[in-house]
This record gives structure tokens, sequence and C-alpha cells, in this order.
């Protein structure tokens, strides 16, 4: 697949989104960089993409920040998977030698795991690397429209539970939004929508996201939740 990124049809409410800025997407980003360093005695890390997709019409109502359709794709990993296991995340994977870049990538894996008709798909940026220590991959996450979207659903039960357009007037609201600590001491931005917790690189690419784009609603960061309980909040585990 050609790598192409273009702003030519991306609405003006989304052109910003790809963009970084705002303290959770730098947290994000630096404590990725010094995991990433930390770890680079162990070999160099491979290479990943994820597709962060948002939809929704072209123009708000008048007086609106968004449209009232306005979404974004999210999958949740099948509890059986060996990394990541249950974790709410953008559609992507690593990366193979016929992919072209990152952008192939992440089309790619979105058509793989949710069926998604590429042509309707319009990716305008790429957000810098984060590196993932689990896996050891270097995620590189490409921000497109959904310029015609298309059905889309769980392709294979052994990667995939869900697949879910999360409107973002629920991933705003302030009552879904509070941060989470892991027993490490790790803080991630976190969202409860839909009766999942998305949190970790995904929460904080969102995060960034939402607050770069200027869509943000004021909220409680001085709401920190034990991350284990809040998985099992909504029937998720570590």
């Amino acid at each position: 697949m050609t790598e192409s990124l273009s702003l030519d049809g991306v609405p003006a409410w989304l052109a910003r989104a790809g963009e970084v800025s705002g303290p959770e997407a730098e947290d994000t980003l630096s404590r990725s960089r010094i995991l990433r360093r930390a770890m680079s005695v162990t070999g160099k890390p491979r290479q990943a993409a994820v597709l962060v997709l948002f939809g929704g019409s072209a123009e708000p109502e008048q007086g609106a920040l968004l449209p009232a359709d306005a979404d974004v794709l999210l999958t949740q990993r099948a509890s059986t998977m060996r990394q990541h296991r249950g974790q709410v995340a953008f559609p992507g994977g690593a990366a193979d030698p016929g992919d072209g870049g990152p952008i192939g990538t992440a089309l790619r894996e979105a058509i793989e795991e949710t069926g998604l008709a590429p042509e309707g798909v319009r990716p305008f940026a790429t957000l810098p690397t984060m590196f993932v220590p689990p896996s050891k991959f270097d995620v590189t996450p490409v921000v497109a429209y959904w310029e015609a979207p298309s059905p889309v659903g769980v392709v294979d039960t052994a990667e995939t539970e869900r697949v879910v357009r999360v409107p973002l007037a629920e991933l705003l609201d302030p009552a879904h939004r509070f941060m989470v600590r892991g027993s490490l001491g790790y803080q991630s931005p976190a969202f409860q929508v839909d009766g999942m917790l998305v949190w970790g690189l995904t929460g904080g690419i969102l995060a960034g996201i939402i607050k770069t784009a200027g869509w943000e609603r004021e909220w409680d960061r001085g709401d920190v939740r034990d991350l284990e309980s809040s998985l099992a909040a909504v029937g998720m585990t570590l």
C-alpha cells in the first residue's frame, strides 16, 4: 500500500488531531522513550502501527464543537492472547515487509481485524513512535478520517473479542474519565465506556489527541484509581 498523507477532505473539527501536545501525550511519549532506551540492550525493537480512525459528519451542527455522530474505532483483544489479552486497543499490529511503511501496516491490520473497506479511510497524520515494553514494539499511530464508513466486526475470534465504534461524546464525558495506577506506580489516563476500560498506550494517545484537538471538557485529574480494581469493575483482568 502506498504511503500517503493529506488533509484534503479532512473536516476542520478533526484536522488538529494529527498534532501532539498536552501533558497526557507528553507523559506517554516520555515514558515510552525512557523504556525504549532502557531495553535497547535486548535488541532492536520490532515495528508496528495502529489505526486511530475517527468517523463523523463533515460539519457539526451550528454552535457544536463536534458532530453528534463523531466516533473512534476501537477493538478489544481476545482474552486468550498471550500478550495484551482483553485490552482495548486501536486496530493494528506488527509490520510486514510488503506494507511499505506504517500507513500500510495500520490499514492492513485494520482490514484483517475488523473487515473495514480501506477505500473509505483517509490517513492524514502519523504521531511520534512509541515503545511498548511487553511486546518490544515501536508503535506508530496513524490518524485517519473515516470518510466513507463500511460495516465492521470481529473477523478472527482468536485475536479479537469486540469491534466498537465508540462515540466521542462518551469519551469526552468527565464522568467517564480518570487516572489509573498500576502496582509498580505506573499511571495512565483512562476512560470507562461501553463496558470497557481504555487505558495504557491507547488511553494516552486518546487523551493527547482530545487535548490537542481542543475537544477536552474539564475532568478530575486527581481521581486516581487502582488499575486492577478498575479492570475488575468492567469484567477485565491484567
